[in-house]
């Protein structure tokens, strides 16, 4: 294939097809498929997540305790048998519990999170209940004084 044959198949190529990005969208005509949000999220859904997160709080904080002091137990005695290694394996201790509570605190602020989502929509819901209401008395006594 010569580069000039080459050239010319990428220009064919490029006026086919365009090379830009397209967000979905209805078309101006309506036809075609309704698009659906994709941001439906359901309680169960969040509670499922809040659930995960705080199991893996209990658990996690419980059982990374029980490696911490068996690896600080480990480094003593490894220490004062005097191999250079106790020290190594009290250094990686000391990282992992700042590891471990890196990740606790994640899944705290995850669980408080969407705990707060939760109580936030709650009022919100009210919120919007309570104005919709306000509007339908409005609009019935408006009603009322016309007659209807």
């Amino acid at each position: 294939m010569a580069w000039d044959e080459w050239e010319q198949l990428k220009a064919d190529a490029a006026k086919n097809r365009p090379t830009h990005t397209q967000i979905d969208h209805v078309p101006p005509d309506g036809g075609g498929p309704v698009p659906r949000g994709d941001l439906t999220v359901h309680e169960t859904d969040l509670a499922a997540i809040g659930k995960a997160a705080h199991d893996l709080f209990e658990d996690f904080g419980h059982y990374s305790d029980h490696a911490r002091m068996s690896s600080l137990k480990a480094a003593g005695g490894l220490t004062s048998e005097g191999f250079a290694i106790g020290a190594a394996l009290d250094h990686v201790a000391g990282h992992w519990v700042d590891q471990v509570q890196t990740l606790l605190d994640a899944c705290a602020h995850i669980s408080n999170h969407l705990r707060y989502t939760k109580n936030q929509h709650a009022a919100d819901e009210s919120y919007i209940a309570g104005t919709l209401s306000s509007i339908s008395e409005l609009d019935q006594g408006f009603d009322e004084r016309k007659g209807g």
